[in-house]
């Protein structure tokens, strides 16, 4: 077989974390070609609910807080430049987030993870029930839920999920970054302990410096070439949306059960099931009934909304539900970007930037060094 095109950095995956990579790379001047089975944001990343809003995932001050608040740190200005150099709009809001609690045992664990939050630097407001329905109305209309208290945290909101893959994908690809979409990956070629090229189902070859896997919930098929075991698997999540009543939604809410996410285009987001469904990704009406019940229980103006959408997407799942990054045990160029869990949008900042960094300095910058994938492999 003839090689095709050879490029400095080969990543497999054009989801969120993969055109975020390219997109940072190429900020450095590095040679990059992203290869996609389908299009950009064909999977998990055009499925998402669009979340930025990281402090319900966070217990207490360690390396996983320190991830996710370095990339949170970065939103308010990497989101206004990816859509001015794409021209793509993200549609980022920084609306708050309620966090709900609707009896005694709830309060107590709100109040608790309060400390938690105190000392991570959240800037939040602690608001009695009345405060609660003053600051979100249509939680005040005939709600079956007797909401006891809930805190704000400023600066938590949302993107529209597919055009922020999209936005890094357009503005790396302006930048000189070139895709293969439409190519399914199906080997490696190698020297050593080098991957010196990858093979498509087409038969071509594409020759490269270095590999990066961020293959998503697919990630794990991509280590059987290289004899690893990457550990991530699919997690199913329904999702759907219905039209804004009157009152509109506010804020975005975390309920125990669900959480709702206001949208630009009238549209509330209501996720989501956390299924092991393999790679099924039919909609099922359990799943979507109960996201509709719970959130029927919390706001009952829902009842009378209508269902613009539902569908389901496969989350990148790790074993721990954090991270896989950095280098591939055995390997001496190949870097491993995936099992963001249900984190990818939250995480592609700080991934992007600290992969790049990787590869243009060599060495594994601090940040992720704990989410290498040894961890797994020292369990075993």
């Amino acid at each position: 077989m003839d090689t095709q095109q050879s490029c400095d950095v080969a990543i497999i995956g054009g989801g969120v974390i993969g055109c975020s990579i390219a997109y940072q790379l190429r900020k450095a001047g590095v040679d990059a070609l992203i290869v996609e089975r389908q299009e950009v944001a064909a999977e998990a990343s055009s499925a998402a609910a669009g979340l930025l809003a990281p402090f319900g995932s966070l217990t207490e001050p360690g390396p996983f807080s320190d991830l996710v608040l370095a990339s949170w740190s970065l939103a308010p200005t990497l989101l206004p430049q990816i859509e001015q150099e794409s021209g793509v709009q993200v549609e980022y809001r920084r609306v708050g987030a309620l966090h709900i609690a609707a009896n005694d045992r709830e309060v107590e664990a709100l109040r608790q993870q309060m400390k938690s939050w105190e000392a991570l630097g959240a800037k939040m407001t602690w608001l009695t029930e009345d405060e609660t329905r003053e600051r979100e109305p249509l939680l005040g209309v005939q709600t079956n839920v007797p909401i006891q208290a809930a805190i704000l945290i400023e600066g938590e909101g949302s993107i529209k999920a597919p055009a922020v893959a999209r936005a890094y994908a357009e503005a790396a690809r302006r930048a000189g970054t070139r895709f293969a979409l439409a190519t399914e990956v199906v080997g490696i070629m190698r020297s050593g302990s080098r991957v010196v090229g990858i093979k498509t189902a087409r038969g071509e070859t594409i020759s490269c410096q270095r590999l990066v896997i961020a293959g998503g919930a697919w990630s794990a098929s991509c280590g059987e070439w290289l004899g690893l075991t990457i550990p991530v698997v699919p997690m199913k999540g329904q999702i759907l949306s219905l039209g804004q009543p009157k009152p509109a939604l506010r804020h975005i809410i975390f309920s125990e059960e669900v959480y709702f996410v206001p949208k630009l285009d009238g549209t509330i987001f209501i996720g989501a099931t956390v299924e092991q469904a393999g790679f099924d990704k039919r909609l099922t009406a359990g799943g979507i009934s109960w996201l509709l019940n719970s959130a029927m229980r919390l706001i009952p103006a829902l009842e009378q909304a209508t269902i613009v959408q539902m569908w389901a997407g496969l989350r990148p799942w790790s074993r721990d539900s954090h991270p896989v990054l950095g280098q591939a045990p055995g390997w001496e160029n190949v870097i491993l970007a995936t099992g963001h869990s249900a984190m990818g949008f939250e995480l592609s900042a700080i991934t992007g930037k600290m992969i790049a960094e990787l590869i243009t300095s060599g060495q594994t910058p601090e940040l992720i060094r704990p989410f290498g994938i040894e961890r797994f492999l020292e369990q075993a």
